[in-house]
């Protein structure tokens, strides 16, 4: 294994890993999915977790939504520190909408790739390739280091898994691979750090309750079970949770804020950026609880009129400029928009009607995140924490690789 020592990132320490330690990110991982598992009696390994180990309800960070918290899962730290608060933004500079793909605007490094820099055999395996862009940071050490995402698997880690073809992007499939290669890295001996990161589709097409969700997350629970027999430490949490968003008939329920805003107060007086916007749109047309708001300078007068204006509508949680978001939900301000808005749980926030894609729901309710409502997700982990006295504090999802490596 990799020996004594610790690295510390954005002031925060992590001991070297003893064991070989396993950290599962499962997309959308609402609390209401472990309780539906737990209830039923299909996730026994989770159950044991909870039962011999450590167990909380944790937030992530805001907006949730995949990108930021991923990011703030490998580097122990809130957004403001790391930079990366969204999918998909407005470049002020260049006044292009922008998808974040890789790397290039995480400021500082990841707990990955300190700990690969001292010598810890790394694996950081994704279900999206979008985020293997962004995990790679740091991860460039051939024959140490494993970063790929199931996605676009090479042809050799195909046959390496003994696969023929790659999944499809919008499928289980996709993230039980991520599964799968983790326990077959285990098996092998090749890693001593693995942060297995799936994919939300799931979560985004079927309930708790439903029988493809539960199926999805028993066979997640069986691959926990896998790492616990090869001697792992395990440690579970997620990036953010998932509401329904329809409303009785099952038709979406959306607040269009751009056009709204231009009923308002007139054509070109804002854009409205949406943070869950990926190159996964299908299951929920970019449609998500949290949106950013960009206002021209020939309308900066009239941003507080804007914020309180769609702040009275029923489907809006709150609206806030952006001074006090960055402050309240520790996000970079100079990456911010000059307002953001919140959708209340049962509601999600779109651009302009006309820009949103519904089609690919194909007579599914429409479930999605990004607001205050998906910010609860559970913590877990096989081996009781080393100091008990943290039992009763407020947890982040970023705190998993503090308890999982201290507690060894």
């Amino acid at each position: 294994m990799s020996g004594t020592g610790s690295v510390t990132l954005h002031g925060r320490t992590y001991q070297l890993p003893q064991r070989p330690t396993v950290i599962i990110c499962v997309d959308g991982f609402d609390p209401e999915y472990l309780d539906a598992g737990l209830a039923k009696g299909t996730l026994p390994n989770m159950a044991k977790l909870m039962r011999d180990g450590f167990h909380a309800t944790a937030k992530c960070s805001m907006p949730s939504v995949t990108n930021a918290n991923n990011v703030s899962i490998i580097t122990g730290a809130p957004t403001a520190t790391h930079g990366i608060a969204t999918n998909y933004f407005l470049d002020r500079a260049t006044g292009k909408e922008t998808m974040i793909v890789d790397d290039s605007l995480v400021r500082g490094s990841t707990i990955l790739a300190e700990m690969a820099a001292r010598g810890v055999r790394v694996a950081a395996i994704t279900a999206k390739d979008k985020l293997r862009k962004i995990l790679r940071r740091g991860l460039d050490r051939p024959g140490t280091t494993v970063c790929y995402s199931t996605q676009l698997a090479s042809d050799e880690v195909l046959a390496w898994l003994g696969r023929d073809a790659r999944p499809d992007q919008y499928s289980a499939e996709l993230s039980l691979h991520v599964l799968e290669a983790g326990v077959k890295l285990l098996r092998e001996a090749r890693a001593d750090l693995l942060y297995l990161t799936l994919s939300d589709y799931v979560q985004h097409k079927y309930a708790p309750h439903e029988r493809e969700a539960q199926q999805f997350l028993a066979t997640i629970d069986e691959r926990i079970g896998e790492c616990l027999e090869l001697g792992a430490v395990v440690a579970v949490t997620g990036d953010h949770g998932m509401s329904d968003k329809s409303d009785a008939n099952g038709n979406p329920v959306v607040l269009y804020v751009q056009d709204e805003l231009e009923g308002r107060f007139g054509q070109g007086c804002a854009r409205v950026i949406c943070p869950i916007a990926d190159p996964f749109v299908v299951h929920h047309g970019a449609l998500g609880g949290f949106v950013r708001v960009y206002v021209p300078e020939s309308h900066a007068d009239r941003i507080p009129a804007m914020a309180a204006y769609i702040a009275s509508f029923d489907k809006v949680e709150t609206s806030l400029l952006k001074e006090e978001a960055a402050s309240a939900f520790e996000m970079p301000l100079d990456r911010e928009g000059d307002f953001v808005i919140i959708a209340k749980e049962n509601a999600v926030l779109g651009a302009k009607e006309a820009e949103h894609d519904l089609s690919g729901l194909k007579g599914h309710r429409l479930r999605s995140h990004g607001g205050l409502s998906e910010q609860n997700i559970p913590l877990l982990l096989s081996i009781p924490l080393k100091n008990k006295g943290l039992e009763t504090r407020e947890w982040k999802n970023y705190d998993v690789f503090d308890i999982a490596l201290n507690s060894q």
